[in-house]
């Protein structure tokens, strides 16, 4: 990108470099023998030894030369991979994103520390020398190299390469000309010749591989030693002064802050082919816009109308490809959770699986991060109050690890999120006698199941009995429902004793434009979400009277609740005499609303609330009409819970 500050974008890519690693740790950690992973996470970590250096992070490229350097033992077959050695890497890991932030200043006795246990974890005992391999580089090394065609138009330059190889020692290098193709078929901005080249001297593979860390992954590379097989000599990895346990670290996976939101997104280039095709068709349509305007002002008014035609249809395509742009697979937000589950396994001394289903799910990237923080603290619960230790899992006939499933669909206009252990469930009994305790209920207060798991929302309320590193302050899941509704989404709790808990998340797929249905209340106008409409029916005067005590319709014999928005907005006008009423869903829940007037489906672009009105929970925010008029949006969750909340107060009254 022009004008890109470097640090920053390299900051990106050492980020996605070190996601990438972290995931072959963990993978590697259910697969000890897994030559693929040990060679990818090595290439993870010289890459960005290699970068660091190259952008002035010298602590950077130290500290993660020594990693390189343990772990190419193992990929050479000197050290075995031990889930030892996978945690040492997955803490050097986050001491490698903290260097990257910043200078690494006042990290130095944190890094010697993970060196001191990355020694023990190689050699078995800690202050042993860690041994590593020398090339015996005296003879020196035969290569060849072909770099893929594109390589010049994408900015690589073999001339350069070559140079540096001749930097490292004598250098001998003979050009391969046999895949040029006949001068009417050259292109000449095409690569197409290969190099053979002998280096001597005092030169490690490692120095070979620094030449081409950049385009290694697309070129035909072959690297043969000059030298007999490798001896094996000592080289000590720095050990902190004393022998002394790391200093406590912080969890990694709620301790690091989350990918901010905005930074940057990754977009396939046919979605940006059919954006720039959206806006070459605009350009067309604004040139015959001009004309008319400064033409003669026969056929005009028809000209004038085709316009609008194709400025509308434009309009909508390139709101589409828009958002389409903006959405990122779940499979980022769910990648990040497997460490902290493998984090929260090792600190509560449980076995825990985590499994995830539709990864390929998208969602707006502004609710993905959003979602992020909500997302740690449920998993958090599930792993620290639900699961079991295999102890009791066992003794209650259940497998010994325990499960903590991730799940997501799209469903109309929304997302739907699962959080499903198979724990022990909530105790609703003690839910209730902190609830009671804390004067949020009256003691023997009829509530519905659902009101009562509720309860574990409000600030302050926990049912841990002690409290731990990990949770049982009774702060988090009040965050997670305020974080949750603020997105205009709902959550959603489920739990059976002794079979675990589901927490289901519903977010909308994003928080920019949606398609509604614009409808009027007395004088005012409201948009309702068009995603979450199933039907439009009409009240008639029979059951608008006959509804006056309890506010149901019989629709295909099941009784759907209804509310007045007339009544619960106070019009102070008289209804209308052909009253429709719009039925809304989310999930399995169904609430009809009752309107004068159903205008029409309309776009709308949406407008967040004053501060003065975002208390004002029945609403999602307001939208500009085309004659310059407000609308309100209607937060369709809070209006079903409305709807829920009478159902069960009229069932539970009789």
């Amino acid at each position: 990108m022009i004008g890109q500050d470097p640090i920053a974008a390299f900051r990106v890519e050492a980020g996605e470099l070190l996601e990438q690693i972290e995931q072959g740790l963990l993978d590697l950690g259910h697969r000890l023998d897994d030559r693929d992973l040990v060679d990818a996470v090595f290439r993870g970590l010289h890459t960005l030894k290699g970068s660091g250096a190259m952008f002035g992070f010298d602590a950077l490229a130290n500290f993660t030369h020594h990693c390189e350097t343990a772990f190419d033992r193992v990929r050479k077959g000197l050290a075995p991979a031990t889930q030892e050695l996978v945690a040492v890497i997955l803490s050097a890991q986050d001491h490698m994103r903290a260097l990257v932030d910043g200078d690494g200043k006042g990290l130095e006795a944190t890094g010697d520390a993970i060196l001191a246990r990355l020694q023990a974890a190689i050699d078995g005992a800690a202050g042993t020398p860690v041994a590593a391999v020398a090339e015996a580089p005296a003879q020196g090394w035969r290569l060849f190299f072909r770099l893929p065609p594109e390589a010049m138009a994408n900015g690589s330059n073999p001339l350069m390469l070559l140079d540096e190889l001749r930097e490292l020692g004598e250098c001998k290098i003979v050009a391969r000309t046999d895949a040029i193709p006949p001068l009417t078929d050259l292109v000449p901005v095409e690569c197409h010749i290969g190099w053979d080249v002998e280096l001597r001297g005092d030169i490690s593979r490692d120095d070979i591989d620094d030449v081409f860390i950049f385009v290694m992954d697309d070129m035909e590379l072959k690297i043969e030693a000059l030298a007999p097989e490798p001896a094996v000599e000592t080289v000590s990895l720095p050990v902190a002064a004393n022998d002394a346990p790391p200093p406590a670290e912080a969890n990694p996976a709620s301790g690091r802050p989350a990918a901010k939101a905005g930074e940057s997104v990754r977009v396939p280039a046919e979605r940006l082919d059919e954006l720039m095709d959206r806006v070459g068709e605009l350009v067309i349509v604004q040139s015959r816009l001009s004309q008319l305007a400064h033409g003669s002002a026969v056929g005009s008014e028809m000209a004038l109308r085709s316009i609008s035609e194709e400025i509308e249809r434009l309009a909508s395509e390139l709101r589409d490809t828009m958002m389409v742009l903006r959405m990122v697979p779940v499979a980022t937000l769910f990648g990040r959770f497997r460490r902290l589950v493998h984090d929260l396994a090792r600190d509560t001394g449980k076995t825990i699986d985590l499994v995830t289903e539709g990864e390929a799910t998208e969602v707006d990237k502004t609710v993905m991060e959003r979602l992020a923080d909500p997302m740690v603290h449920l998993i958090r619960n599930s792993c620290d109050h639900g699961l079991e230790t295999p102890e009791e899992r066992i003794a209650a006939g259940k497998p010994a690890s325990g499960q903590v499933r991730l799940s997501a669909h799209q469903q109309g206009g929304e997302v739907v999120i699962t959080i499903r252990d198979d724990g022990r469930g909530i105790d609703r009994e003690r839910v209730r006698a902190k609830a009671e305790a804390q004067g949020l209920i009256q003691p023997g207060q009829v509530l519905a199941d659902q009101e009562l798991l509720q309860m574990i929302f409000h600030p302050g309320f926990s049912t841990a009995a002690a409290v731990t590193n990990l949770s049982g302050r009774g702060v988090g899941m009040d965050v997670v429902k305020r974080t949750i509704e603020s997105l205009r989404g709902a959550i959603d709790i489920k739990s059976a004793p002794g079979e675990g808990s589901t927490v289901t998340l519903r977010i909308p797929l994003t928080l920019a434009i949606i398609d509604g249905l614009l409808v009027r209340v007395g004088e005012g106008r409201y948009v309702i979400p068009l995603a979450a409409v199933e039907e439009c029916i009409e009240l008639s005067l029979e059951d608008d009277l006959r509804s006056r005590g309890r506010s149901f319709i019989t629709l295909r014999e099941r009784l759907v609740p209804f509310l007045r928005l007339r009544e619960m907005f106070e019009t102070g006008t008289r209804p209308d005499p052909h009253q429709k009423i719009v039925v809304i869903a989310t999930g399995a829940e169904r609430v009809g609303l009752v309107v004068d007037q159903i205008i029409g489906s309309h776009q709308t672009v949406i407008k967040s609330m004053s501060a003065l009105h975002r208390d004002v929970t029945t609403f999602a925010g307001a939208t500009i009409l085309g004659d310059g008029g407000v609308a309100l949006i209607l937060d369709v969750v809070q209006l079903v819970t409305l709807g829920q909340h009478q159902e069960e107060r009229l069932r539970a009254a009789g």
